[in-house]
């Protein structure tokens, strides 16, 4: 989940205006450092790749302390005082990493894990994030703030390859941008009760929450207005946007953003902490870092060498289901009180307003194509949701026949039950108060979209400087206005775009002759019937 090809937008134009117009930036500028109270950073002078525009930033910022040996599996904590001041020029070492399942079954279903060989990841010293604000450090203040919160299915993925530049350009230059790290796997999504009475359940989701508190008390040194903060995140990154809207029972206090953006929503089943499946991942991670005997488990696991806890980190994973994540979030019975899709039918939610976006075909790539001649529809329901039942599996079958062939079906399946319908599910809970747009240039899978707003100033595929501008710059609007008709470019050419209202959303899409399509269109009947479907058995498939 990584981004893709990257693009350029109609707003640099009026961006490289503006620039042209300033006067040169002082001599101190070469060098800005900030002053965070526990430590010093000194940040870099960018031109922008486009515009050329005065952008400063700041990369490799610690905003918690090392989570390693007796904090490993622990809740994130302040950093200590570090004297003198730190480069802030290089992105932070990457949270270690694993990969998705390649299983052909699902092991949950057994209650069975194999062991495969793993590879060492880069580092479990990882809570950084980087800043990038618009013109020189000082120079601007009150503006608003994107939070990006990377993809990668809770288990991969990092800050770097997220240029927040290209944020900062397609808003012309009117935000600031913090793109953040947290850890991944079983280091940040470790379940079971040990975990539980000892540690910090959804540790990750704890580290996000604690760097949104962390621009709460230090945005403003960095020209940012804490109380104009919109969090935003792709697949995963998306995912835990959810999380942090139904968090706290949707009642945290005092609230750390006032608007949510969710590119692909990411929503696998979120088991209870110690369901059976939860403290099987338990069971399995003590025995493959040869804890089984130890008297106090999860003081071993603290314990145990890094590697041999990545190991295990990448074998379990590996073993999961085909396109499925292992180490995921879990309700934790305080952070996340309840399923999110309960919370979300109780409109239990933080933040003001929403816009969410999903692509037409999300679920093709966690689908094992090499299986389009055997795969029976029935049977990948339960491989997907282990915990489903055969009547509840033939039901979700009857709903997708006739929609395609049988693998068809199956991609459909796992792209709507886990990205589109959680995403309707969220646009109910916010009442009329968000905006929902569909991204379908061709093919419209998982991940396409990403480098149409994260660009490194690179046209995409479809490089049409008129739908480039109107898709990318849709985010930036709505977090800056919490309106996306509210435009900043003059010419960007989206039409107006009503709230939601339960089945209207704006198309970005192209013809088959390569014109730009972005236009309003009704929500598929049948595709709202199949996610009501899915909200009535999400007890079962534990979302």
């Amino acid at each position: 989940m990584k981004p893709f090809s990257r693009l350029w937008s109609l707003a640099a134009a009026a961006a490289f205006l503006v620039q042209a117009n300033a006067s040169p930036p002082p001599p101190a500028a070469s060098a800005p450092i900030v002053n965070l109270g526990y430590a010093q950073y000194q940040g870099t002078v960018v031109q922008d790749k486009v515009t050329n525009a005065t952008h400063t930033q700041f990369l490799g910022i610690r905003y918690a302390a090392p989570p390693t040996g007796s904090s490993r599996f622990k809740a994130p904590a302040s950093p200590a005082t570090t004297p003198g001041v730190q480069l802030a020029n290089a992105n932070p070492p990457e949270c270690l990493q694993a990969s998705q399942g390649v299983s052909a079954t699902n092991p949950f279903r057994v209650g069975q894990l194999q062991s495969r060989a793993a590879d060492a990841g880069p580092s479990e010293d990882c809570l950084f994030l980087n800043v990038f604000l618009p013109g020189i450090l000082g120079q601007r203040k009150n503006l608003p703030v994107v939070f990006w919160i990377h993809g990668g299915g809770y288990i991969l993925g990092s800050a770097t390859g997220f240029d927040g530049n290209d944020l900062i350009r397609e808003s012309g230059e009117g935000v600031v941008v913090v793109v953040i790290q947290y850890r991944l796997g079983v280091f940040g999504f470790l379940p079971g009760q040990k975990v539980k009475d000892g540690g910090a359940l959804n540790a990750g989701l704890l580290d996000q929450q604690f760097a949104l508190k962390w621009v709460q008390e230090h945005i403003r040194d960095f020209g940012g207005n804490p109380n104009k903060v919109t969090i935003w995140g792709e697949s995963a990154g998306a995912g835990s946007v959810l999380q942090h809207v139904v968090a706290n029972g949707g009642h945290t206090h005092p609230p750390l953003f006032r608007a949510a953006i969710t590119s692909s929503s990411f929503l696998p089943s979120q088991y209870k902490f110690n369901d059976r499946i939860p403290e099987l991942l338990y069971s399995e991670t003590v025995s493959q870092t040869n804890c089984s005997s130890a008297a106090d488990t999860l003081s071993c696991l603290r314990s145990a060498d890094v590697n041999a806890l990545q190991a295990a980190n990448t074998a379990i994973n590996r073993n999961g289901f085909f396109g499925t994540f292992v180490f995921v979030p879990v309700v934790d019975g305080t952070f996340i009180t309840d399923r999110p899709t309960k919370l979300l039918q109780e409109k239990k939610v933080n933040g003001k307003i929403l816009y969410s976006v999903t692509n037409t075909f999300e679920g093709v790539a966690f689908v094992n194509q090499a299986t389009a001649n055997t795969v029976q529809v029935a049977d990948y329901v339960s491989q997907l949701f282990p915990n489903i039942s055969p009547a509840q599996a033939q039901a979700a079958a009857a709903k997708y026949a006739g929609t395609g062939t049988n693998i068809f079906q199956a991609n459909g399946i796992m792209g709507e039950s886990i990205f589109i319908c959680p995403t309707y599910f969220l646009l109910r809970a916010f009442g009329g108060k968000a905006f929902k747009g569909e991204f379908a240039i061709p093919p419209g899978s998982h991940g396409q979209d990403v480098g149409y707003y994260f660009n490194n100033g690179k046209p995409p595929a479809f490089a049409d400087p008129g739908f480039d501008a109107a898709f990318s710059e849709s985010f930036l609007d709505f977090a800056m206005n919490l309106d996306t008709n509210v435009k900043h470019d003059p010419i960007n050419i989206t039409p107006q775009w009503q709230q939601w209202q339960g089945s209207n959303e704006m198309l970005f899409n192209k013809t088959d002759a390569g014109a730009a399509v972005v236009q309003p269109i009704k929500t598929s009947t049948a595709l709202l019937d199949r996610c009501d479907f899915w909200q009535s058995v999400a007890d079962a498939t534990a979302q």
